[in-house]
């Protein structure tokens, strides 16, 4: 009998890159983001990315970052991955869970992630640390008692082809 392969993925690294694969799907020129949330026995309950809600034509809505007028501009439009893998779950309650996602979430987000009853955050970039959002997510996910960690990359390269 032969001996088990010693270079396989941890949990992290699995979730992790599925939340990555998943910001994939998104539409948005600027920003992929993507979202997995997982049980308490490592398992995949829901996912989501990035983009806007169904129904809303990605030719009809803009992605523009900047401009004057703010009816032309993505941000009132968008769904964030972490509430489209909350809204994706169809299975009942997400209490306990935890929440791989590739950018830390915002106030709004949080706030959904808080209701929800996740638990535990993983997240990748916090390319927005200090702003006035991600301060008030931290600040509300500290008191709600959501723990959160940055992801430690191992370094590692995985390759897909498709």
């Amino acid at each position: 009998m032969g001996e088990k392969r010693e270079d396989y993925i941890t949990w992290d690294e699995y979730f992790m890159g599925i939340s990555k694969l998943s910001g994939l799907r998104s539409k948005d020129p600027h920003t992929q983001v993507g979202a997995c949330i997982v049980s308490q026995d490592n398992k995949i309950l829901s996912m989501g990315y990035n983009g806007f809600p169904l129904g809303c034509s990605d030719e009809l809505f803009p992605w523009a970052r900047e401009g004057n007028d703010e009816l032309e501009k993505k941000y009132l439009y968008v769904t964030h991955s972490e509430l489209n893998a909350i809204l994706n779950y169809r299975g009942g309650s997400l209490e306990g869970t935890k929440l791989y996602v590739s950018l830390f979430p915002c106030n709004e987000c949080a706030k959904a992630i808080i209701q929800a009853g996740i638990k535990t955050i993983v997240y990748d970039s916090d390319k927005y640390d200090g702003t006035p959002s991600n301060t008030a997510s931290k600040k509300m996910l500290e008191s709600a008692g959501v723990k959160f960690y940055q992801y430690k990359k191992s370094g590692r390269k995985i390759v897909l082809e498709f």
